[in-house]
């Protein structure tokens, strides 16, 4: 039987309109009584997910946010796990993105700030959509104690895919970095991923791998996917996802979250 049930946000448990339909919150509330514990797991940061910790009455389940970087309870607001950039890798990311001519933000806690004058639509939009907000400053404005749960550079999709083809291998390498979007590439902690937070979680209620089930869409999914025991693409997922996913459900404007509940949880 499954104990855990870690559902991505967007383009996953809402659909293309940001909501959860129905059918979608009915399964959750039946896997709830049958014991079955639910966890948000988002790239978004904590202040993203507040609407759907009430909409779903998830006030006593633990949510996972900024891809893996923040695990905390969503009611006693325990942290069970944080893991952050410093100001010296803010820096470091900064001079590449005024390298590459690519706009980009990051997130502490409880906001969002951009160090560009010319500030990106797509940082006002995860300003807007997340209810966080938004702060210009300076490069040499930002305190030296920051911390910093995730950064991202955003920009158009095809002025994008040349920035992450140009950023140098050897960065690569000393960070998570992911695409959870054609307009956001996220760079995080390199022990920081879903599939990480997700595992911490699971040890720490001590529920096993075989027990969980992760459904996901997108390309930072895929290490929760790959980790679970039942990973589940949606039907709207990248091919990467369904690549390695054991279940392959419907879309988001399919209620494809509700029908994999049925089928793997209500049904069995």
């Amino acid at each position: 039987m499954y104990k855990l049930l870690a559902i991505d946000i967007d383009g996953t448990l809402i659909n293309d309109r940001k909501e959860v339909t129905r059918e979608v919150n009915e399964a959750i509330q039946e896997a709830k009584r049958r014991g079955v514990k639910v966890v948000i797991c988002t790239g978004r940061p904590i202040g993203g997910v507040h609407e759907f910790i009430e909409e779903l009455d998830l006030h006593d389940q633990y949510v996972v946010t900024f891809n893996g970087a923040l695990v905390q309870h969503s009611e006693t607001k325990e942290v069970a796990s944080e893991i952050s950039l410093t100001h010296e890798d803010l820096m470091t990311l900064y001079g590449v993105s005024q390298q590459l001519q690519t706009s980009m933000h990051f997130f502490d806690s409880q906001r969002i700030y951009t160090p560009n004058k010319d500030i990106s639509p797509y940082t006002v939009v995860e300003s807007f959509v997340n209810g966080v907000p938004l702060h210009y400053r300076e490069i040499d404005e930002i305190p030296s104690e920051i911390l910093i749960p995730k950064v991202m550079f955003v920009g158009e999709p095809e002025r994008l895919e040349k920035t992450i083809a140009a950023i140098p291998a050897t960065l690569k390498e000393q960070y998570t970095m992911v695409r959870s979007a054609p307009f956001f590439y996220e760079i995080l902690h390199p022990s920081v991923s879903k599939g990480n937070a997700v595992k911490l979680l699971a040890e720490k209620l001590g529920i096993a791998r075989e027990e969980v089930i992760c459904i996901g869409d997108g390309e930072n999914d895929l290490t929760m996917i790959e980790y679970a025991g039942c990973g589940v693409a949606m039907g709207n997922a990248e091919e990467s996802v369904k690549e390695i996913a054991q279940f392959h459900t419907r879309s988001n404007n399919e209620h494809g979250v509700a029908y994999a509940i049925e089928q793997l949880i209500l049904n069995t």
